[in-house]
């Protein structure tokens, strides 16, 4: 380390002063550590990308698969797409299929988060467990839980239906029967899957509300429910946003969900979602440039349903 002399006026003792030294290096640090994982993130998500987008203007196949080289066809892959009236009807399938389960997901999570609030520390522990153990379990086996429950024959829903008299649920089957009743369960095990984090982190963010704030709110003779709509939601609503972002991707383009109950009910075209689709149409089919057609334009789909949010959270200085 250096040290510098400072000029005192006469009769006044000098002080020497120790100043660090600037090193480089140490200013490059941050940036050097930050060059491992931003490349393995580049090298996994974007080349991927990269690949999906080039193949959507190519004429993709099977025969390309064994080293024929690809043929470009501009936007022909886009047009083929965007004017295949079945592929609308799976854009709106899965739009409808998001808004439903994302909204149960919020509500219900939310309002586990103000029960967890609301309880003693014993069942408050016992109820966190259960949901991180829910959150946890592996989807495949969520969904034969689910499936065995709905068995036409022996599965416990039917059999709890008609022993309330109901008959007509008498080996009635909740996947193979009609589109409804299969989104119904499809729906259930999406909400099952996603309630536990929805809570856990709104949880989170109530426990940092000020409660000044909500007792002074309270003095003033606001309500419970004045309280949470006015005081305590707009105090999180940053956390809120960016979990509704995150669960409007999610349930958009879920998969394995769909796919596996599609193996049971074997009804794939009545009931498949963009995910699906991409994967029929791409795995299934072999053609896989017109696959990458339609997982860009659902890409630009996730991107103009969570813009509004995410424009929300940059404007919060959250992002």
């Amino acid at each position: 380390m250096s040290e510098q002399l400072t000029t005192a006026p006469p009769g006044v003792a000098t002080t020497a002063i120790r100043r660090p030294r600037r090193r480089g290096g140490s200013l490059a640090m941050p940036y050097l550590l930050l060059v491992l994982p931003v490349g393995l993130v580049c090298l996994a998500l974007g080349y991927p990308l990269v690949r999906q987008f080039i193949m959507s203007f190519q004429e993709f196949g099977l025969a390309q698969q064994f080293g024929q080289p690809p043929e470009w066809v501009g936007l022909a892959n886009y047009q083929q797409v965007l004017t295949d009236p079945y592929f609308w009807v799976v854009t709106a399938r899965s739009v409808a299929f998001c808004a439903v389960s994302a909204g149960l997901t919020m509500v219900i999570g939310i309002a586990f988060a103000l029960l967890l609030q609301k309880v003693s520390p014993v069942p408050r522990v016992v109820l966190q467990i259960t949901l991180v153990l829910a959150w946890a379990m592996p989807p495949i086996s969520a969904l034969t839980s689910y499936v065995w429950l709905t068995e036409p024959r022996y599965g416990v829903v039917n059999w709890i239906l008609t022993s309330m008299g109901l008959d007509g649920f008498e080996n009635f089957s909740w996947l193979a029967g009609n589109q409804w009743t299969f989104f119904g369960v499809a729906s259930t095990t999406v909400v099952w899957t996603s309630v536990p984090l929805v809570t856990l982190m709104t949880y989170a963010a109530l426990n940092q509300v000020d409660e000044e704030v909500v007792e002074a709110s309270q003095l003033d003779g606001a309500g419970w429910f004045a309280r949470l709509r006015h005081v305590v939601l707009p105090m999180i609503r940053p956390v809120i946003l960016l979990v509704t972002m995150l669960e409007i991707i999610w349930d958009l383009k879920v998969f394995t969900q769909i796919n596996v109950l599609q193996g049971v009910a074997g009804n794939n075209r009545a009931t498949n979602l963009l995910g699906t689709y991409v994967y029929e149409v791409g795995i299934g089919g072999g053609e896989y440039g017109i696959a990458s057609a339609l997982a860009t334009v659902m890409l630009l789909l996730v991107l103009l349903l969570t813009w509004r949010y995410m424009r929300t959270l940059m404007k919060q200085g959250d992002l």
